[in-house]
């Protein structure tokens, strides 16, 4: 015990903690695409890949402009490396996720770095990168071929350039430039993951902070919008540009007008959630520093609104009000926005995962103290937090993964020798099987896939196919349909306790 408590206290616990924290992130990213998200990015990217197209984004052949293009590149260059997987379809999104967790560690070490005469922070960036590895939404996010890490990373990154920018020019320090230029050069690139809040959050958050603040931006910072704004739009460009001088009209108006304002002001694509659902979805993405979260709030509006501290000097710099001022403003933008949204989905609020872990960790290194059990408990919860996932991948996820997904369907008709016939669902829409039948699935004129609602639709189903047979999507509780009518011959192949697939035939063709 004496010398696991030694080496906790070490600084090759730091060393390991890295290693195991890219081991974490990287573990487990070969089960079944889940959701009907992560299969259709991966099926966009795949198809990107497959005509050699860094621009003009399909689904099925067909358009589909919701999101900007950061994702798909990730996957299409993962694609020529490892291959078409899933490994490779969550590969960037395990990178961003590091990479959001390098930001912060970045933050905590060169924050106070400027204040020479206080030796102070010693290691705080090594706790804010403990923290936010072993935080939940970030470890979810960071294995998911979705948006939401893909855009948390570069705003996280450039929120914490501006922050370092503002600090280090109070001190008229030259590298305040350099993380001007960052804090721009990200906003490009968050304008590539996920849209207009790319740009939106980062000036909102820094319009919010110094309101809060009582004082304008320094005047390197106006000179720097000659500069800084081009920056923004060169990165951006190199997707928007050529994609809109391809689409035209068509982008403009599916992913602005439609994808933008009408999913924000609208409930159009289905996902209404009541104003407050983020006031407890962002919590819940702070296990397991949830206790801290909170306590970290408490003790932080206390120091903001009334002043002064009452901890060590030492420990008082970490607290040093604009990092929480600067926080609570961070976290507070896309919470404020996202809540008026008529479209929720719990990824939204991720952007302020990363304000919640600094707010978070200032109160866990103040609460360490010099207290030796307090800093072995916080980084032994962090090793378990770690230990638990890693047990959930190996034992609990795969198995919902493959009830979730129609992977194993797939595999079993191909392997029967159906892998060229089309595929249909019975009362189900199986945006799944958008990836693992890639190209097979019957769609509408209008591109989306195609429903069956009843057994008398099959027959115009397999005229569609110009087969005399198809494959069949059904939920096992409609199989009692497919099984009770007699004018098709079927055969059910597999199931996944969910759905099953079956081969269905028209003689009569």
């Amino acid at each position: 015990m004496d010398a696991v408590s030694a080496f906790l206290k070490s600084k090759y616990f730091w060393y390991s903690f890295a290693i195991l924290t890219v081991f974490v992130y990287f573990f487990g990213l070969t089960i079944p695409l889940l959701g009907p998200d992560e299969p259709r990015y991966a099926q966009v990217a795949r198809e990107m890949y497959d005509r050699s197209d860094w621009v003009t984004t399909t689904l099925g052949g067909f358009n589909w402009f919701e999101k900007p293009a950061l994702l798909y590149w990730l996957q299409i260059v993962s694609y020529n490396i490892f291959g078409v997987n899933e490994f490779s379809a969550r590969f960037g999104s395990a990178l961003f996720g590091l990479g959001t967790i390098a930001s912060l560690w970045l933050l905590g070490e060169k924050f106070f770095s400027p204040n020479k005469d206080v030796e102070v922070a010693n290691g705080f960036g090594n706790y804010l990168a403990l923290i936010a590895a072993s935080t939940l939404g970030i470890i979810v996010f960071s294995r998911g071929a979705s948006f939401d890490i893909i855009l948390t990373f570069p705003i996280t990154a450039a929120c914490v350039s501006y922050l370092l920018f503002d600090h280090i020019s109070l001190n008229t320090d030259r590298r305040a430039r350099g993380w001007l230029f960052a804090f721009y050069f990200f906003i490009g690139v968050a304008l590539l993951a996920k849209g207009l809040v790319g740009i939106v959050f980062p000036f909102a958050i820094l319009s919010f902070f110094h309101v809060s603040s009582l004082r304008l931006p320094k005047k390197d910072f106006y000179i720097g919008l000659f500069w800084g704004l081009p920056v923004a739009a060169i990165v951006a460009g190199l997707w928007y540009l050529p994609m809109y001088l391809t689409n035209g009209w068509q982008f403009i108006d599916e992913f602005f007008i439609q994808h933008h304002f009408q999913r924000y002001t609208s409930n159009k694509y289905l996902h209404p959630q009541p104003f407050h659902f983020f006031f407890w979805v962002l919590p819940l993405m702070t296990i397991p520093w949830l206790p801290f979260f909170f306590a970290g709030i408490w003790s932080g509006a206390r120091q903001l609104l009334m002043g002064g501290d009452d901890i060590d000097l030492r420990y008082q710099n970490v607290a040093y009000s604009p990092l929480l001022l600067y926080s609570a403003s961070w976290l507070l933008v896309p919470l404020v926005f996202f809540s008026f949204s008529g479209s929720k989905l719990p990824g939204y609020i991720l952007p302020s995962v990363p304000p919640a872990v600094i707010i978070a960790g200032v109160f866990i290194y103040k609460w360490i103290g010099e207290f030796a059990w307090r800093d072995l408990f916080v980084k032994s919860l962090a090793v378990a937090t770690f230990l638990v996932i890693v047990s959930l991948l190996i034992f609990t996820v795969p198995k919902f993964a493959e009830r979730d997904s129609v992977r194993s369907l797939i595999a079993a008709a191909d392997t029967r020798g159906y892998s060229e016939l089309k595929i249909v669902g019975l009362h189900t829409i199986s945006h799944n099987a958008e990836f693992y039948a890639s190209g097979r699935q019957l769609r509408n004129s209008d591109g989306k896939l195609k429903k069956l609602f009843g057994v008398s639709e099959l027959k115009s189903a397999i005229e569609q196919t110009g087969d005399d047979q198809i494959l069949v999507l059904v939920p096992v509780e409609w199989l009692h349909e497919l099984k009770n009518q007699t004018i098709f011959p079927h055969e059910v192949i597999a199931s996944n306790g969910e759905v099953i697939i079956a081969i269905v035939r028209d003689y009569l063709r």
